[in-house]
């Protein structure tokens, strides 16, 4: 059921006195947006993104249609197809990569090109396919090293630069009695992460999205120097025991708990540290070490908004666009009472929460590799799928590796015809 948002302003409305745009144009007629952010605070972000766009523009009537995010993955094909709305939620990179094929995606490279979206350099590259643009990113977050801060001052450890460092770090995080890294690899995506580091960082960001484009065999020497990489940590016992058996919440409480000192997660990781009671000063994140001489490309998942191709309003899609990405706008919607992530405008400002700002900063000074969206994300659905089985397998049966890659050679084979 749509909702009409006319004059319906709530308490995150961004009202035209919170931005500064100037629009070109008195818009009218019906905006029609299909939004995925369904969880409570992010649901209430879009609501006052759309009732504040629409307090802006009096002739135009905003409508908004909130689903469920797990739901709207296999509903969005059917939704561009049939009477499509102007404005929809996805993801960057290869996600929206079949829906750009499919021609359900508007190109919006002029907006680009002609300046209509300041502050959006950094992320452009994950906009792009068959060098044009396809929609814009409205919020990020990084992944790293979230660890127990007082585990590390009582061993006398510093945050590593490199590899070898991380190694030394846990040996002696393992001689404490301790393991050195929590994970729930139940449900295959966190074994992702842990590829998606090690493999940026022994070969390199291009390397990586050529592996996801299918462009690199999985037999491949590189591919297992990095699989050779991750097996050093588990061969001295670095992570938790029988992981496959935790979703990555029920792996918590091993770092909650001083089992473990250390998580490779996503931001979205600190508010459940802090509910389970750690302070500030029990917590800290540091970026994932360098291995090799490679740029350091870093995951930070982007969510977006895209135009339909057959969107029957496109002059106020592209407006919405326009007031999404201003800086303003991205410093209301990403702050703590927000979405809580990071803005993707590098003009806008970061709250004082300091795990956003160390984001921010190694996001946009200290990733010069490149942002990956994330193993799912990156590669197609299908070869997400079966390597995810094989990472988490590998993490459990090392010696399985011949077998694995075997298995994901052969898939790769199949599914890039």
């Amino acid at each position: 059921m749509l909702n009409t948002l006319k004059a319906t302003v709530g308490t995150l409305a961004l009202s035209a006195g919170l931005t500064t745009m100037a629009l070109a144009e008195d818009l009218s007629g019906t905006l029609r947006i299909i939004s995925d952010m369904s969880n409570p605070a992010p649901r209430a972000v879009m609501e006052g993104l759309a009732a504040g766009f629409d307090e802006q523009h009096p002739a135009l009537t905003v409508e908004l249609e909130v689903v469920d995010r797990e739901a709207w993955k296999s509903q969005i094909r059917n939704a561009l197809t049939a009477n499509p709305p102007d404005v929809v939620n996805w993801y960057a990179a290869n996600r929206m990569g079949p829906y750009v094929r499919a021609g359900l995606f508007e190109d919006i490279s002029d907006m680009y090109a002609s300046g209509d979206l300041p502050g959006l350099d950094s992320v452009k590259g994950a906009m792009t396919m068959d060098g044009k643009q396809w929609g814009v990113p409205y919020t990020y977050y990084q992944w790293g090293i979230y660890y127990r801060e007082d585990i590390f001052n009582e061993l006398g450890l510093s945050e590593p630069a490199t590899f070898e460092e991380e190694i030394a770090n846990c040996q002696k995080i393992i001689d404490s009695g301790r393991k050195c890294y929590t994970i729930g690899s139940k449900f295959l995506w966190t074994a992702g992460g842990w590829f998606d580091y090690l493999n940026m960082r022994t070969n390199g960001f291009d390397f990586h999205m050529q592996l996801a484009r299918g462009e690199v065999e999985w037999t491949d020497d590189r591919v297992r120097e990095t699989f050779a990489n991750w097996r050093k940590l588990i061969d001295m016992g670095a992570f938790i025991d029988n992981h496959q058996t935790y979703s990555w919440q029920e792996a918590l409480p091993f770092m909650l708990k001083g089992e473990a000192a250390a998580y490779l997660m996503g931001n979205f990781v600190v508010p459940h540290l802090r509910e389970a009671g750690l302070g500030d000063d029990q917590i800290d994140f540091y970026q994932f070490p360098k291995i090799a001489d490679v740029a350091m490309g870093e995951d930070a998942p982007t969510d977006t908004f895209h135009i339909a191709a057959n969107a029957q309003n496109k002059a106020a899609a592209r407006a919405f666009l326009q007031y999404v990405t201003s800086a303003e706008v991205q410093t209301k919607i990403n702050a703590a009472d927000g979405l809580g992530q990071l803005p993707v405008n590098a003009n806008a400002s970061v709250g004082d929460d300091e795990f956003l700002q160390q984001g921010f900063e190694m996001l946009s000074t200290n990733a010069t590799g490149g942002i990956a969206q994330f193993f799912d994300r990156d590669f197609p659905a299908e070869m997400a799928a079966l390597a995810m089985e094989g990472l988490q397998e590998f993490m459990v049966f090392p010696d399985n590796l011949d077998d694995i890659l075997n298995r994901l050679e052969s898939a790769r084979g199949r599914i890039y015809k």
